[in-house]
Formats: C-alpha cells, sequence, structure tokens
C-alpha cells in the first residue's frame, strides 16, 4: 500500500486509492460497532457528515456568508468534538432498543439530518451545500496534492486499524465482545452495558468523524446528496461486503465498491450502478456469510490440506520416513 503511489497514476492514487480509504474508514466505525458490540446503526455516514458539515462552517468555502474562516487545525479539533458527542447522543437513543427497532431509529436521524440540511439556508446553505474546501497545508506539505492525501489517508487508517486490533484485545474489548454475546450474563457480572456501549458508539462516533473530516477534502464539498439514504446503505454495504470480524474488512469492501463505481459504468448505465453492487452484494454475501474476508480464509483454508502434507522441517510427507513399528518388524 505504501509503494502503491510510486506506480499508479494520480487517478488511480486520488480517485481510486483515497477514496477507498476514506470510505473503508466511515465503514470501519460501523464495523467496529457491530463486529465487536453488536450494535448495527444506519447513522455512521451521518456523524460524518456532521464533521463534514463543521469543517465546511467553521473552517473556509466559497460560501463566504456562512463559513467563519477559522483555522483549518482549530475547525478539524471542534468537528471531531462535535461528531463524537453526535454519536453519543445518538447511542444514548438507540441503545435502549435492540435488532430492527435500532435499525430503524438511527435510519430515521440519518434521514432528519438529510432533510434539516436540505431544507435549512442559514445554516447549511441547503441542497446546494459547500465547496470550495481544500485540504490544508502541514508544513511545506499541500495535503490536497493527491499523493500526499493518499499517505495522509493511509497513515491515518493505519493508526485506527492497529488502534481498534489493540482495543479488541484489551479489557474493555473483551468486556464489550461479553455483551454483544450476552448482555444479562455481563450484568450480572457487575459490567456496567450501557457505559460500554456508549463508550463503543463514542469511538465510532470519533472514528466516522475523522472519516468525515478527509471525505470533504476528498471531495472539496459537502452537500444534502453525500449524506442521503443511498449514503447510509452505502457503508453498510461496504462494511458487511468486507466483513465485520476483522478492521481490515470494511477496506477491502470499500476498495471493491469504489472499483465497481468507477469501472461497472464502462459495462453498464451509471443509473444502473445500484443494481449492480447489489448483485456482486448478494454474490459475496450468499457465497460467505462473512464477506470478502471470509472468502479469503476459505481459500486459505482449501490450500492449507496441501501444507499439512509437508512435515515442520520441509520434509515432503511422514510417510516418507520409517516408523519406529517398521524397523522393529524389519529386525
Amino acid at each position: 500500500m505504501s509503494i502503491y503511489p510510486l506506480f499508479a497514476s494520480p487517478f488511480f492514487v486520488f480517485q481510486i486509492g483515497a477514496q477507498t480509504l476514506v470510505l473503508g474508514l466511515i465503514g470501519l466505525s460501523l464495523s467496529f460497532l457491530a463486529g465487536s458490540g453488536g450494535m448495527v446503526s444506519l447513522s455512521q455516514m451521518t456523524i460524518a457528515g456532521v464533521a463534514a458539515y463543521m469543517v465546511a462552517i467553521l473552517g473556509s468555502s466559497s460560501v463566504d456568508t456562512i463559513s467563519l474562516g477559522w483555522a483549518p487545525w482549530l475547525a478539524i479539533s471542534v468537528a471531531l468534538v462535535v461528531s463524537t458527542v453526535t454519536a453519543v447522543a445518538i447511542g444514548a437513543l438507540s441503545i435502549r432498543t435492540e435488532g430492527i427497532r435500532t435499525i430503524m431509529i438511527t435510519l430515521a436521524i440519518g434521514v432528519a439530518f438529510f432533510y434539516l440540511t436540505q431544507q435549512n439556508y442559514a445554516a447549511f446553505n441547503g441542497f446546494q451545500g459547500f465547496s470550495g474546501i481544500d485540504a490544508p497545508m502541514l508544513f511545506a506539505i499541500d495535503l490536497g496534492e493527491p499523493r500526499a492525501f493518499y499517505y495522509l489517508c493511509l497513515v491515518i487508517s493505519a493508526l485506527v486499524v492497529f488502534g481498534l486490533s489493540y482495543l479488541n484485545r484489551s479489557t474493555y474489548g473483551i468486556g464489550l465482545q461479553g455483551v454483544r454475546d450476552n448482555a444479562r450474563r455481563m450484568a450480572s457480572l457487575g459490567f456496567n452495558v450501557t457505559a460500554h456501549r456508549l463508550m463503543a458508539h463514542a469511538i465510532a462516533g470519533l472514528i466516522a468523524g475523522v472519516g468525515g473530516v478527509l471525505f470533504v477534502y476528498y471531495n472539496h464539498r459537502i452537500s444534502p446528496g453525500s449524506i442521503s439514504t443511498a449514503a447510509l446503505i452505502n457503508v453498510l454495504v461496504i462494511a458487511v461486503l468486507g466483513g465485520l470480524r476483522h478492521p481490515i474488512g470494511p477496506f477491502l469492501g470499500a476498495a471493491l465498491f469504489v472499483l465497481l463505481q468507477n469501472f461497472a459504468i464502462d459495462f453498464f448505465s451509471r443509473e444502473r450502478f445500484n443494481l449492480v453492487i447489489g448483485a456482486v452484494f448478494l454474490i459475496v454475501i450468499f457465497s460467505s456469510p462473512d464477506g470478502l474476508l471470509g472468502l479469503w480464509e476459505r481459500l486459505r483454508a482449501s490450500v492449507r490440506p496441501d501444507a499439512r502434507r509437508h512435515n515442520p522441517t520441509g520434509g515432503t510427507s511422514s510417510s516418507n520416513h520409517p516408523s519406529p513399528d517398521s524397523n522393529r518388524r524389519h529386525k
């Protein structure tokens, strides 16, 4: 991944690579909630949109009458705090229910925020949204340049993946998985189930907020169309398509999603993209409920029996060496 920009064109670096990492981060926030916490939320793109809108409103954009022109790093910091608080507020409402009710509550919140941004011109500039939002400078590095932006996304994604991998093995992570499997038993053992779930929403909200900041810098704009119902569903498709059991799964799902989005129009019209991604989604899920990661594990398992024929020292097979019983018979 780190040498990818060295031989790829700017289009593949930015349009494919960077977009995959950005969408993968937002999908990772849902994957963490669903995989480790057992909570499916359809509002993760909404939380990313909150962070994106905060960057546009507090920072600089082409809409000078609304944007406040704060320093980029200050706007980003406030945006991450607001997105995390928003995620906790959504979690406080959704953890009171389970199953389909949780999904419908988070979907309703996402739809409500979509119409709020579309119909409010004073704060969100209505359906036009904000444009002209450029990535800031880091020392002398222009983060808006395709390769620089890709490496920024790569470093952040790697840190988040390693952080979640460590978190899942920590005391809190194991406790959260216990809450996922049997909340009543964990409560009887003295664990605060509500606190574990709210903390999961806060962590997922922070990850989605980071993805939202990168998302607005990737597109150089944010509008209600970016957080529509289709966008909410796309995040779910990306997370499930890649696999929920490992932090790397959403990035695999995002890679397939972005590739289909950019190249499926060579064979199908753009209006039929949802039909294409839906068909691919069904094929992958019916082949492996664990998504692309599950397919990879099944492929490894099919190859592994061949490797078992070789002993650890590199020999061909234990059958090529006489056993002690056969030596006794020869004697």
